[in-house]
């Protein structure tokens, strides 16, 4: 379950060891990731880049599982994605981001 917070100029998108900053203030989308117990480096988009808010909905091979993901997609085609618990969690999630940068 993705863990949503909005403040005023700020929308903090947190599902499992990912974390999402969209920031008005600063003008950037940072996505911060945990591998195993190590933070990874932070990678950084600008809001202005951003083109669009996607679901990417896959099945795993092996188990068979519906995996989703919410994706920030930027003009050039590079993506952020959000994992989510399922595919109502990742449209829920989705939402809150198209809603924030007033994409719709």
């Amino acid at each position: 379950m993705t863990d949503i917070r909005r403040k005023d100029d700020a929308l903090e998108l947190r599902s499992g060891s990912t974390l999402l900053r969209l920031d008005r203030a600063g003008g950037k989308a940072v996505l911060q990731r945990k591998f195993l117990f190590v933070k990874m480096k932070p990678a950084e988009m600008d809001l202005s880049d951003i083109a669009d808010v996607t679901l990417d909905v896959g099945v795993d091979r092996a188990s068979g599982v519906e995996v989703c993901n919410a994706m920030l997609v930027s003009r050039e085609g590079s993506a952020f994605a959000v994992p989510a618990a399922d595919k109502a969690d990742a449209e829920k999630t989705a939402h809150a981001m198209r809603e924030f940068l007033g994409l719709h």
